[in-house]
Order: structure tokens, then C-alpha cells, then sequence
């Protein structure tokens, strides 16, 4: 079953109703962004989350290490998500299970991402992290909006847990997930109007996944 990850969630309605949809994950951003949120509101949504037998993830983009786990331990966080440069070193650093972002470029065929993912897994091979694939972008490192050609993950989904990102929205979750079959989706503008979390988006993107 492919699992799903609401991402940039910033209210408890819109965690409630990710939730109610059958959400896998809720995502909270505490990188410089439009969806960041402060620690006391990443608390209570991470305590409505948990409350409810939902993981939260915290997204982080180039935070020293030491920060990203005070504030995990201090926000109760169950997974880390590093989104910037972030070196397989500074990974180590990380005490919360990872999500790493693996940025695809332009161009990029199959044997690229396979040398990518492979050489991540030489290097933290004792934890193992999720690997999110998501568009590269000059300007920002996540939330760019634009879809990748999937193609790319069809024989790497079978080797690595990979949570597909990037331009996905109820219109064409469907199509990726009948497809390939990921190990997870993740999704945030896909799911908003004008900026803000849309609860029926949020409904219907949970239901496309689900329905293949």
C-alpha cells in the first residue's frame, strides 16, 4: 500500500482532516517558507497527530545538526526530513529515523538516480533512510510544484523506499500510484487553493491514492 504524506500542514483542522482521509504522515515545515510554523504550534499538532496514531515529520533545509534534534525531541517528532545539502555525514548526526530529499535534475536517467541512491545506502547502510524524490529547483528546495519523469524510479522502487514528490495533485496521483506503486506520496501545494490547505483536495488526493 502506498502510504501518504501531507506535507506544510499548519493548523490542526487541516491535520484533522489529512487525518480523517487516512493520512500516513503529517508534515510540518520549520524551514524558512510560507507553510513554516512556530515550535509551540508544531507541538500541538505533532500532540493532535500522535493522538490520533499519526507520525509527524519535520522538515528541515540546512539547520545544524544539534538544532534539528533539540527540536525534534522538544517538538515530539518521529521522523526527520532533511531537504537541503545536507551531507551523508551530518545525516549520522540525526538521532530521529530520516527522510532524505534526493533533488532530481534535469536530465537525469535512471542509472543516475540509482548511483545517487546507491551511494547513500554505502553510507548509512545501518539506518537505512526514505528517500524523497523530489524536482530539482535554483530557487527553493522543496514545494517547487513540478513533476520529474517517474520513469526514472520504476526499477529503483523495487530496491529502495522511495516517497515520490513533486507536482503531484488528485488530478494525477492516481496515474503515478496505479503506475509504479511507491512506497509513499508526498504532497503540499498539490493539495492547497490560493496558498492554504484545502480540505477537499486533501480528501481527494487521499482518495486517488487509495482507490489504486
Amino acid at each position: 500500500m502506498t502510504r501518504v504524506k501531507i506535507c506544510g500542514i499548519t493548523e490542526i483542522r487541516h491535520a484533522r482532516a489529512a487525518i480523517d482521509a487516512g493520512a500516513d504522515f503529517i508534515g510540518l515545515v520549520f524551514a524558512p517558507s510560507p507553510r513554516q510554523v512556530t515550535p509551540e504550534k508544531a507541538r500541538e499538532i505533532a500532540t493532535f497527530s500522535k493522538k490520533n496514531g499519526v507520525p509527524v515529520v519535520g522538515v528541515f533545509v540546512n539547520m545544524l545538526a544539534a538544532e534539528v534534534n533539540r527540536t525534534a525531541s522538544d517538538c515530539g517528532l518521529d521522523l526527520i526530513q532533511l531537504s537541503g545539502g545536507e551531507t551523508l555525514e551530518y545525516c549520522k548526526q540525526i538521532e530521529k529515523p530520516l527522510i532524505k530529499a534526493v533533488h532530481i535534475q534535469k536530465g537525469w536517467q535512471e542509472d543516475d538516480l540509482t548511483r545517487s541512491l546507491e551511494g547513500v545506502e554505502r553510507d548509512l547502510h545501518t539506518r537505512s533512510p526514505i528517500y524523497l524524490l523530489d524536482t530539482m529547483s535554483k530557487h527553493k528546495y522543496g514545494g517547487t510544484g513540478y513533476t520529474f519523469d517517474w520513469s526514472i524510479a520504476e526499477n529503483n522502487i523495487k530496491r529502495f523506499r522511495l516517497m515520490i514528490a513533486g507536482g503531484l495533485t488528485p488530478e494525477n496521483v492516481g496515474h503515478l500510484v496505479s503506475r509504479l506503486n511507491p512506497w509513499g506520496v508526498d504532497v503540499s501545494s498539490g493539495v492547497e487553493t490560493d496558498g492554504i490547505k484545502d480540505v477537499n483536495k486533501i480528501k481527494a488526493f487521499i482518495a486517488e491514492v487509495r482507490r489504486n
